[in-house]
C-alpha cells in the first residue's frame, strides 16, 4: 500500500512538472529584502517554493514550501504549507510549520492580482508564539520571462517568554522576477 501511495505521489509530481517552469524573484521594501525561487508556481499541480527574507533591525527567515495549485474558474488557488527557519534579531532561533494558501487572478495577459496568507500557531513553532506571513499585490509581465510586481508584505514573529515581536517585513515592496 505504501509503495502504491509513493508511486501515485511521484506520478503527480512528474505529471505536474512537465508544464512547470522555474522562477527566481527579488523584492525590496523600506527595511527588508526577500529573494525567492519557485518550481511549478504558474500552472496547476504541485509547486515547490523557497525564500529568504532579511531585515537589519529584526532578523531573518528562510522557508521551503510545498503547495497544490488548483484552477478555480479564472482564478488559480493554492493550498499548502511551508517549513520556516526563524532567526529574530532579539529572540530565540526556532522554526515554524505554517499552513495557508493564496489566490491569483489574471486580469489580462499582462496583469494579475494576487494574495496569500500562511500561519503557524504556538503548537507548530518553536522560539515564537506564532508566525504569520501575508502578501497582496499586482504583477505586470512586461515580456516573457520578466515580471514586475508591487504590493504589501507582512512577515511577523510574535515574541514568546518575554521576547519582543519582530516584523521581518511590514510594508509596501517592489519586485522583479524571471520565469524559465
Amino acid at each position: 500500500m505504501n509503495k502504491l501511495i509513493m508511486a501515485g505521489i511521484a506520478g503527480l509530481a512528474l505529471a505536474s512538472s512537465a508544464a512547470n517552469a522555474i522562477s527566481v524573484s527579488g523584492e525590496a521594501g523600506q527595511k527588508y529584502t526577500n529573494v525567492g525561487v519557485g518550481f511549478g508556481t504558474e500552472s496547476s499541480g504541485l509547486a515547490v517554493t523557497g525564500n529568504y527574507a532579511h531585515n537589519d533591525d529584526n532578523g531573518d527567515i528562510a522557508g521551503l514550501g510545498l503547495g497544490l495549485n488548483v484552477p478555480l474558474g479564472p482564478l488559480m488557488g493554492t493550498v499548502g504549507g511551508k517549513g520556516v527557519y526563524l532567526n529574530p534579531k532579539d529572540g530565540k532561533e526556532g522554526y515554524a510549520v505554517a499552513v495557508g494558501g493564496g489566490l491569483k487572478w489574471p486580469v489580462s495577459d499582462s496583469f494579475s492580482l494576487f494574495g496569500d496568507y500562511y500561519y503557524s500557531p504556538d503548537s507548530l513553532s518553536s522560539g515564537v508564539k506564532d508566525y504569520q506571513e501575508a502578501s497582496a499585490g499586482v504583477s505586470w509581465t512586461i515580456m516573457r520571462p520578466v515580471t514586475i510586481s508591487g504590493g504589501y508584505r507582512y512577515i511577523g514573529l510574535k515574541g514568546k517568554d518575554g521576547d519582543r515581536t519582530n516584523a521581518i517585513a511590514d510594508g509596501p515592496y517592489v519586485g522583479i522576477s524571471a520565469g524559465f
